[in-house]
């Protein structure tokens, strides 16, 4: 297992929800991690991110830890959900709602 590889897995792990995005929650550097954090804001529920632009070596090596090529990335529980538009999906399905509350994820 590489060292990002490792890297990842605890922040996956260590976190209910976690969203690899390009910037910050507050600076969002694209239209989809933006997207993605309006999402999360709206479901009310506590979530971590890791700018990926802060650090190479995770911007790279997210992408062969989803198998999945494009940022922003949500993992809740650590398993992998998806990007910004299956977030987008889910979230006006309802679905993604109904994960956080299956996975008793905090309000925050």
């Amino acid at each position: 297992m590489s060292n990002s590889h490792a890297r990842i897995d605890e922040i996956v792990k260590g976190n209910d929800v976690v969203l690899f995005m390009k910037g910050t929650p507050l600076f969002p550097q694209c239209g989809f991690s933006s997207r993605a954090i309006a999402i999360l804001e709206r479901l009310g529920v506590e979530y971590a991110s890791v700018d990926v632009l802060q650090d190479m070596e995770i911007r790279q090596g997210i992408k062969a830890y989803s198998d999945w090529p494009t940022i922003p990335q949500l993992y809740v529980k650590g398993e992998f959900v998806g990007g910004s538009d299956i977030m987008m999906e889910m979230f006006e399905a309802g679905e993604l709602e109904e994960l956080m509350t299956e996975a008793k994820v905090k309000q925050a």
